[in-house]
């Protein structure tokens, strides 16, 4: 699902609240909660980039310290809060112990995020203001979900959300995330921002392999412009509020599990790339005939990420040589005669020889709103997909003046 979800989407014992702190100089909706009414198992991936933000460092201490039992995240959007040094390390720390001591819980419980500009001291003030009455209008409320995926964006055109469930032990178990994200996308663990919650119950440790895995083949699948951000946290909450049975690993309540919450990363993760920055079209480009699913993922990527590629699909320009070209540099060995590759239905590559298409056909179909590129190597059984968009003027006229 990737419209705002309804009230019966959301799953049970959670709250959310969004505010307008004087962060953003827009004066929109900057700063949020999610907490959740019992102690929640908690799982996240951050950055694997070395600058790492002053948030990220505190929620990695405070999720080790709590052993993945959290009870609420506080967010902020317009200011990183990163290469802020010590300061900014106080700073993070003081809108936590505000945020928990609102909320009544300990500070070790409790995630904080930031997004926005990088070097700029976060004028914690602010926020600190903001809390009391953001603490105090908590709702369990679609309104306030939508509020709050709209607080986190930054250069985002739209917001983010997505919900699934499934039925389990006689209980309807709910999933619900957002995420922001149109530029600095692509993930090394997650992505920008992305907070996933849900009713189910199950241990700690299940949610973090479970959550590392659907990473990998969705929110580490996608990339607008190559960059990895110095914030990137993927969160979820599981607060067991739904009744349902606690999930036990290999069961079929697990594999349940695990597709409703690839669902909602996978949809997320796809909606950021339709939103980036200066992007007319998805691309995704699936490779097949690998040896390993890694093989496959990293020819995929490389395509991805090659601007001669993305340029080429700015323009609709059926130049299937730069998808080649990007493959055979991907540091996977395939034997290129037995290539075959397909743009937007059309098969342009066969067994490493080119085809006669209509180019003028083919360019009309690589201007549609999502493209489809099909690359098979033939040398064994595993394939991948990954998930880009083209790359615009308009992508270097936003990022030339971000600060500006």
């Amino acid at each position: 699902m990737t419209q705002p979800p309804s009230e019966a989407a959301l799953p049970k014992g959670f709250r959310f609240a969004a505010t307008a702190c004087g962060l953003k100089k827009t004066g929109a909706l900057d700063l949020a909660i999610i907490s959740s009414d019992i102690p929640a198992s908690a799982a996240a991936v951050f950055t694997q980039n070395l600058v790492v933000a002053a948030p990220v460092t505190l929620c990695k201490k405070n999720l080790h310290i709590s052993r993945g039992r959290m009870r609420a995240v506080v967010v902020n959007a317009g200011n990183a809060n990163c290469a802020t040094g010590q300061q900014g390390q106080i700073a993070a720390q003081r809108a936590g112990e505000e945020a928990a001591r609102r909320l009544g819980i300990s500070p070790e419980e409790l995630f904080v995020c930031s997004t926005g500009v990088i070097g700029v001291q976060l004028p914690v003030e602010k926020i600190l203001r903001a809390l009391p009455s953001l603490a105090r209008n908590r709702r369990p409320s679609a309104r306030s979900f939508a509020e709050l995926s709209l607080a986190i964006c930054t250069t985002d055109t739209r917001s983010k959300t997505a919900s699934a469930s499934f039925r389990m032990g006689g209980k309807r178990v709910h999933l619900i995330g957002c995420a922001k994200g149109a530029g600095m996308i692509h993930p090394n663990m997650a992505t920008t921002l992305a907070f996933v919650v849900t009713d189910a119950a199950l241990a700690p440790g299940l949610l973090q392999k479970t959550l590392r895995d659907v990473a990998s083949r969705t929110f580490n699948a996608i990339s607008v412009d190559g960059d990895t951000s110095t914030n990137d946290t993927l969160l979820v909450l599981a607060n067991g509020a739904s009744g349902a049975p606690q999930i036990k690993n290999g069961s079929k309540a697990f594999r349940d599990f695990s597709g409703a919450l690839e669902e909602v990363c996978g949809a997320l993760a796809r909606q950021i790339v339709a939103d980036g920055e200066g992007a007319q079209r998805v691309v995704e480009i699936e490779v097949r005939g690998a040896k390993t699913e890694a093989a496959a993922k990293r020819i995929a990527e490389t395509i991805a990420t090659s601007p001669l590629v993305k340029t080429a699909f700015a323009g609709g320009d059926p130049n299937w040589g730069r998808i080649f070209a990007a493959a055979g540099r991907a540091g996977v060995k395939f034997n290129p005669a037995l290539v075959d590759i397909t743009m937007a239905g059309i098969k342009v590559l066969h067994r490493g020889q080119p085809l006669d298409f209509n180019e003028r056909a083919a360019s009309k179909k690589l201007l549609a709103d999502h493209v489809q590129i099909l690359l098979d190597v033939h040398t064994g059984p595993a394939k991948a997909k990954y998930w880009t968009c083209d790359f615009t003027a308009e992508y270097v006229r936003i990022n030339a003046s971000y600060r500006t």
